[in-house]
């Protein structure tokens, strides 16, 4: 399968991609067929691709990556949508407790045991405790 990623070159510190098609078990350094286009993250996210290019491959299935579909469609490509995975995942907060669910092996056991008997506590004798509470304060 034809797959559209970028591939790391530029100096240490000092990335730069390249948009390129190859095959999706080759190395993503190794030897593509076509480059496609250039990404500069630090020089003001500069995008520069060739749409035709990438509209056949496309159209041929090749499929683009998560990331290029997203730069490509910021920068004015239609149709990436299907490309793209969701990206409604929301941030658990630290101060809200997190639901649990009990497990299901522990929910039928406790459901399948017999209820123990409550144990009661002696209570202690009247004479005892009248005694505590005559003791005079020093």
């Amino acid at each position: 399968m034809l797959v559209i990623r970028l591939s790391r070159v530029g100096k240490q510190n000092q990335a730069a991609f390249r948009i390129t098609i190859s095959e999706k078990t080759d190395a993503v350094k190794g030897a593509s067929h076509e480059i496609l286009g250039h990404y500069n993250p630090s020089d003001n996210k500069k995008l520069d691709f060739n749409k035709e290019r990438i509209e056949y491959w496309i159209s041929k299935g090749a499929r683009p990556s998560d990331r290029v579909a997203s730069l490509l469609k910021t920068n004015g490509m239609s149709g990436l949508d299907k490309f793209l995975e969701p990206r409604n995942k929301k941030k658990r907060s630290k101060s809200a407790p997190a639901e649990e669910k009990p497990a299901p092996v522990a929910a039928a056991v406790a459901e399948s045991a017999p209820e123990a008997p409550a144990v009661e506590t002696p209570a202690q004798e009247p004479a005892a405790v009248a005694a505590v509470e005559e003791t005079p304060a020093a």
